[in-house]
Formats: C-alpha cells, structure tokens, sequence
C-alpha cells in the first residue's frame, strides 16, 4: 500500500478505490494495445491459375506505423512438401532468392509500401500448395498470411475410332477421350437423330498428382444406315475457358461389294463398287497385257484410244480396300459396224464366251 499511499491516502476505503481507478486504467491501457494490434492486417487471398499461365501472389500489410526490416516468403508445394523459405527482401539489397534461384518469381510489389506481391510466371502442377508471405516488423515482430495456390490444368483431348466393320451385334464405334485435367472434365456424346441406335459409357481414372482422365465410349449394331452418320463429342469444365466440341463421323467399314462396270461411251467404262474406305480400282486384260500407249487409265475410268481389233479382249476391273476386294469384267470387240459390249459379266464366263467365238470380232 506504500507505493499508492501518497495518491490514495491512508484508509482503507480510500486505498480500495484507488486500487480500483488504477485497474480501471490498466485495462484501458491494454485494451489501447490490443486495438492497435488488431488494427493492424496482413491482406493475401487465394488464387488459381491455369497450368502455364501467370500467378499474382499478393501479400501486403495495412494499418501499421511500425518500421519494416525484411520480407520473407515460404513455400510447401507437390514438388518440396516441406515448408522452406525460398526468398527474401530487403530495403537495400531487394530480392534475394534462398537454395537457388527461380526466374519465374518476379518482386512487383514496394517494399516501403508494406507490399511484398510476386508475380509467378509459368506454374506447374508441381507448383501448387501454400506459400506464406512473412512482414517483419520493429516493435511488434513477425506478421504473416498464407496464401493457397490451386492449379487448373486443361485436358487433352483426342476421339479415337474403333473401325468397326459391318455385322449385326453391338461393337464400339469410337472414344472419346479428356486427359490429364484437374478438376475432372465432363465429356459427353451429342448424338442427334440416332436416338436409342446408339449407347454411351463414360469411366474416369484419377492419379496421385491430381488429375483425371474420363473417357467416354460410344456403342452400336455397325450397320450401313448407321454409317457416316455425324455425332459430337463436347468436352466442359472448370479448366477450360469454354467447351471443347469434336465432331466425328460414324464409319463402318466393309469390304468392296458387287463390281459393276458401266459404259460411258462406246470406248469408255467406268467400275463401279460400293466400299468403305472407298475402293481403289485397277484395270487389267485379261491374258494379254494392258497397252499403255493404247488405253488411259484414270481411277475407276478406262478409255480405249483407238478403234482397232488389237484391243479386242476381256477386260477386268478389281476394285479394293483394306478389307478385301472383288472383281468384274467387260468385253470389248470391234467390227466394221462398231463396238459390241457387254457388261457385268463375270470373269470367267466372260472369258469363255470370248474364245467361243460368241463375240463379234474383225480382223479388218
């Protein structure tokens, strides 16, 4: 009581109220303290970036008259789970980097402003985690914020065809495919006017760094009528800026079926043959050889250049693809009175009917 004698008195009534006063003032000082400690405010955020894109880690301090001695920043990414710091700033020497240097960090704030934001160019998926921008000030210490950094990496994206041939059960027409995105993509089938022709099935993989690849499959009975019919794959999500749409065009494929061969004029044919891939037609004559100086070949059309009885024959057209081939044939004979031809007959009757002399044919 000594110490408060001289202010409060000697009683005891007075000493209780100046024990009181000087709680009163203790709790006014401290509260005084703690609004200016609460005043004070480290501003960061979260960010998210696209994978190779540019990041804006802001980090700044407000409310405070305290001197600032240094800038610190902290990292713990996928790449170094460990929390480390990787660079400091200083009021004269400015950015240092700590174990290493890391061209992708640029210092784009001002260190008399309170400001330490950086600029990360490039981020990669190794890159994302926390990093912790630390102020330190005198008196009142270290202050600090930690700032998330979320990656959103795009997928690729690719449809595969299953070549599916002709038959009469179900197969798979084609994948569709959204690899490697973070957050996982949706992928989805657009398939008009086939309504209940077709199914689809979608499955998704994740992997330990994040991402996902979702593949979606489309189903159905390969028949003529379903094939070259369009369809589209759309492919949407966070990672990208706007759906990605692939179209594609059912195919079933077959081997080429009945050759025909069709008079264009008197000395000219055309083979003719449905098939998918289209066919690849190749003419021949049939125990002699092609002429080349006295026919033009042009794909499917066959000219004879001249109107002689050295050209008399069968002549054959084999049309092909991948998936087999098929033949025809046609007989040419000249007489003085013109050209006789026949048609879609096949080879080897065609032949039999040449050498029996049921062709008209002129030595003239």
């Amino acid at each position: 009581m000594d110490d408060i004698s001289p202010f409060c008195g000697n009683t005891a009534s007075l000493s209780s109220r100046c024990h009181s006063v000087l709680r009163r003032l203790l709790f006014l000082m401290v509260a005084l303290l703690r609004t200016d400690v609460i005043a004070l405010q480290v501003i960061g955020g979260n960010v998210t970036v696209v994978q190779g894109g540019t990041a804006i880690l802001p980090c700044h301090v407000i409310d405070t008259n305290d001197d600032l001695t240094q800038i610190t920043w902290q990292r713990r990414t996928r790449e170094k789970p460990r929390n480390d710091n990787f660079l400091t700033i200083l009021p004269r020497e400015g950015p240092q980097f700590v174990n290493g240097g890391d061209d992708r960090f640029k210092y784009i704030g001002n260190f008399y402003d309170n400001n330490g934001t950086l600029q990360f160019s490039n981020v990669a998926l190794k890159d994302e985690g926390s990093y912790t921008c630390i102020f330190t000030f005198f008196p009142s210490g270290n202050q600090k914020t930690e700032i998330p950094l979320n990656l959103l990496v795009p997928p690729f994206t690719n449809i595969k065809d299953s070549l599916p041939t002709l038959g009469t059960e179900e197969v798979l027409f084609a994948t569709c495919t959204a690899a490697g995105s973070k957050p996982p993509a949706e992928v989805r089938w657009l398939t008009g006017a086939l309504g209940d022709k077709v199914r689809t099935t979608t499955n998704s993989t994740q992997y330990d760094n994040g991402t996902t690849t979702t593949v979606s499959s489309l189903f159905g009975v390969p028949t003529r009528e379903i094939n070259g019919h369009q369809v589209q794959c759309v492919i949407s999500g966070d990672s990208l800026s706007k759906e990605e749409t692939l179209p594609f065009t059912i195919q079933v494929y077959f081997a080429p079926t009945e050759v025909k061969i069709r008079a264009i004029s008197e000395d000219s044919f055309e083979c003719l043959s449905e098939a998918n891939p289209n066919a690849k037609f190749t003419w021949s004559r049939s125990g002699q050889s092609l002429l080349q100086s006295a026919v033009k070949v042009d794909g499917a059309e066959l000219q004879l250049l001249s109107r002689t009885t050295d050209l008399n024959g069968l002549y054959q057209c084999e049309a092909s693809n991948a998936y087999g081939r098929k033949h025809g044939a046609c007989s040419a004979a000249w007489a003085l009175f013109g050209v006789l031809v026949f048609l879609n007959v096949i080879g080897a009757a065609a032949w039999y009917f040449y050498n029996s002399g049921y062709l008209i044919r002129s030595d003239h």
